[in-house]
């Protein structure tokens, strides 16, 4: 169940990429939001490549989907593979960013342990 702690994670409507990342989330038993970037059906890494994937597009999602009136925080969790767009996307969306695992295999792991909202 999410709340107004809830991480948000971003990925691509690549659906391989989306529903890895929908199921790593329900096995975590954390209530988590994810946000999910037009990439024409592309991946991460090939969205990321082909600049579909980026602090612009993120942070249109990210108002499109309304996110900031769901939660209490302003962190959002990205794919470990795009770490370098971090510093794009805090810029570009005010919020800070967190690195995420780069395999979505690694995501109930980090949401139980790494993840810790901060209060705005």
């Amino acid at each position: 169940e999410v709340s107004n702690e809830s991480p948000v994670l971003v990925t691509t409507n690549f659906s391989l990429s989306y529903y890895s990342v929908e199921g790593e989330v329900e096995a975590s038993r954390v209530g988590a939001y994810i946000i999910s970037v037009d990439t024409e059906g592309t991946s991460v890494l090939t969205a990321w490549a082909s600049d579909k994937f980026n602090a612009e597009t993120i942070s249109q999602a990210m108002k499109k989907a309304e996110i900031e009136a769901k939660v209490g925080h302003r962190q959002l969790v990205i794919p470990g593979f795009v770490a370098v767009l971090s510093a794009g996307i805090e810029d570009e969306s005010g919020w800070t960013v967190q690195i995420g695992p780069k395999e979505s295999s690694g995501i109930p792991s980090y949401l139980k342990n790494q993840w810790k909202p901060q209060a705005v």
